[in-house]
């Protein structure tokens, strides 16, 4: 373990009142350029995140605190997800791609182009409990070599997407300017998508394979939102440049939890759901928290 921090929570709403947890937060690995895209493996008992400008996957076990390559090289690889069978799913930056790794570790492509045109960069992505797949697909990949390859956008611009269980393709937002972090409320009638040159953060109503509505849910009031995850009453829970930000579904700010480095992503995990994972800048931290995150489509505890 690579120390501890401690957990400093703001109130700005009295609904914030019993949101608390460990008073510490635990470095548990640093070392990395841009750490990004935490998925948390029930089965395995294990995190992994992507060191995107070091074209690495990195696994930190929970059994053993130990950290160790899961991939590399990794395509650049940004946000993953698990879907319902617990295979891995990543938005890969480098190969402008999304990808699923089989249970035997082969690598099967589930889309990298829109009607010929390849996609940008994808950065993160969920999976809905009807095998469909969201994502996003801002150009923060091609805009330089830094997370991927410098290119250009074939698309007409930054948009987000859905894979149906069959592999059909389609477009559900083309009006955003760099949409990133995505989830879906517990019962999937929301969808939540930040735009992070906007530096605000979007709620759709879902209906089937589309979406509608797209009202601004919340501004970032430090910096701008990147990741985001849901709890078990759909509490919306950001990352922002002072730390992790906690929305009432009404889109009050609630509190926040304060991380000594700029945050990029989060999810929650554990037995319980009740560990919160943070990636920020160089480091993944975590602590335990009074709250649980939402069920994902592949939680073998539900």
């Amino acid at each position: 373990m690579a120390g501890t921090v401690p957990a400093e929570w703001e109130k700005f709403d009295d609904r914030f009142d019993g949101i608390r947890g460990d008073q510490h937060l635990e470095r548990l690995w640093t070392g990395g350029r841009w750490v990004e895209g935490p998925v948390y493996s029930p089965a395995g008992r294990y995190l992994l995140w992507s060191d995107i400008p070091n074209d690495r996957i990195l696994r930190w076990d929970e059994t053993s605190y130990q950290v160790s390559a899961f991939r590399a090289p990794a395509g650049n690889t940004n946000g993953h997800t698990l879907d319902q069978q617990g295979r891995l799913v990543s938005c890969e930056h480098g190969n402008r791609r999304v990808t699923r790794t089989e249970h035997n570790g082969r690598i099967s492509v589930l889309a990298d182009n829109y009607e010929g045109h390849r996609f940008n960069s994808p950065n993160d992505v969920v999976v809905k409990r009807d095998g469909s797949i969201w994502f996003t697909d801002p150009s923060y990949g091609i805009s330089s070599d830094y997370e991927g390859y410098k290119g250009e956008i074939e698309t007409e611009g930054c948009h987000v997407y859905r894979v149906s269980a069959d592999g059909g393709l389609t477009r559900v937002a083309d009006d955003f300017d760099g949409p990133n972090g995505i989830a879906f409320s517990p019962d999937e009638s929301l969808i939540y998508i930040t735009d992070t040159e906007r530096a605000h953060m979007r709620v759709f109503t879902v209906e089937g394979d589309r979406i509608s509505g797209g009202e601004v849910f919340a501004e970032c009031g430090n910096g701008a939102f990147d990741g985001i995850r849901i709890d078990t009453v759909g509490r919306v829970w950001a990352s922002a440049a002072d730390g992790v930000h906690v929305y009432h579904p009404d889109g009050t700010l609630l509190g926040k939890l304060l991380v000594p480095e700029t945050v990029s992503n989060l999810t929650f995990g554990g037995a319980k759901r009740n560990r919160l994972f943070i990636t920020a800048t160089t480091s993944v931290y975590s602590l335990f928290t009074t709250v649980n995150g939402a069920a994902q489509p592949y939680d073998p505890h539900v």
